[in-house]
């Protein structure tokens, strides 16, 4: 299935503003699924990286929803899907939430004073193999802002083995890894950072730490106080219900995740069927092997005679296309964050 081809075929000719990046309103408690799937037309100097940090997305996000399109060079006029909808993570809302096998981070604060609730969501940078970022409930113990990164025995002998040594502290500025501000968890050695490489947010860089772009970190370090509780999950197949049709978002499992997650799934989609009134709704076993099969971290319905993985990216919104580099004086576009960082 040539999905790139699909939206070249079938996308809305006129082009609308985009969504909002990162924040969303949440219509009630029982929300499942926010935002909308966008589709924007490449620029030739436009790369994965750069579409990504202009739109809130992560690098990997963007490769798995357009298989066959070349990350580093689409090409002008390529047709770029925007995985912007997603289906929220089975985890209690509120604080934060850390959806490790989606690379996304969403944020829930309070109420406010009118009793409107919205739900932020950023993209993650996440350990490498090896170096798994944990799951788990904690919370938020320090903030620290022009951090001094106190580089663990355990990177520094990294470091000297591949022949770069690196000093026991690195002082706050344009070279230290941590950016400008952090969040420590009451997991010891873990940390919500920035990065001074934000070409590597939405992949496996990391020792374990999650990195945010550094305009996104810098809110949510605004926005969250000591005591905010933090719940770290590993869920790269979600469901959730949305105006009467049940829908599946799939993610790539990490590597060392061998949990057999089509069959969980799809025990999950019978199971939630089966509590829902309506008895005419029924999925459709192929289209749901389709999602499942294709892991492309955008929300299709399962049910019969819904729309399927093709028809989903024909009736996306065409949106403008925003990308801008302004922001990127000093990143490294179109280079991965090198390995060895926090």
């Amino acid at each position: 299935m040539d999905r790139s081809a699909a939206g070249q075929a079938g996308v809305q000719v006129g082009e609308q503003p985009p969504l909002p990046r990162n924040r969303f309103v949440l219509r009630d408690e029982k929300q499942d699924l926010i935002g909308e799937l966008q589709v924007i037309r490449a620029n030739y100097e436009d790369t994965f990286v750069d579409i990504g940090r202009s739109y809130g997305l992560g690098f990997d996000e963007l490769v798995d929803a357009n298989p066959g399109v070349d990350p580093w060079l689409p090409g002008a006029g390529t047709l770029i899907v925007l995985p912007t909808r997603y289906v929220l993570p089975d985890a209690p809302r509120q604080g934060v939430v850390l959806n490790i096998a989606a690379k996304r981070l969403f944020y829930y604060p309070p109420p406010d004073a009118a009793g409107e609730s919205v739900v932020w969501t950023y993209p993650i940078g996440i350990g490498r193999a090896g170096w798994a970022t944990p799951t788990g409930s904690t919370t938020v113990i320090s903030r620290a802002r022009d951090p001094v990164w106190y580089v663990p025995a355990s990177i520094r002998a990294e470091y000297a083995a591949q022949g770069n040594p690196i000093a026991r502290q690195v002082p706050p500025g344009p070279d230290n890894p941590l950016g400008r501000y952090v969040l420590g968890l009451g997991m010891p050695g873990y940390l919500i950072h920035g990065t001074n490489k934000p070409a590597g947010v939405g992949m496996r860089v990391s020792h374990g730490c999650v990195r945010l772009f550094p305009e996104d970190i810098e809110h949510l370090y605004q926005a969250v106080d000591l005591g905010v509780p933090v719940q770290i999950v590993n869920q790269p197949f979600l469901i959730g219900w949305d105006r009467g049709a049940l829908y599946l978002e799939a993610h790539p499992p990490l590597e060392e995740d061998d949990r057999p997650w089509p069959e969980l799934t799809e025990r999950a989609v019978f199971a939630a069927l089966e509590r829902f009134p309506d008895a005419a709704l029924k999925s459709d076993s192929q289209q749901l092997q389709q999602i499942a099969a294709a892991q492309a971290g955008f929300p299709v319905s399962v049910l019969k005679d819904h729309p399927d993985m093709d028809e989903t990216v024909q009736q996306a919104r065409r949106v403008k296309n925003i990308v801008t580099y302004e922001w990127m004086a000093g990143d490294t576009p179109g280079e991965p964050a090198s390995a060895g960082k926090p």
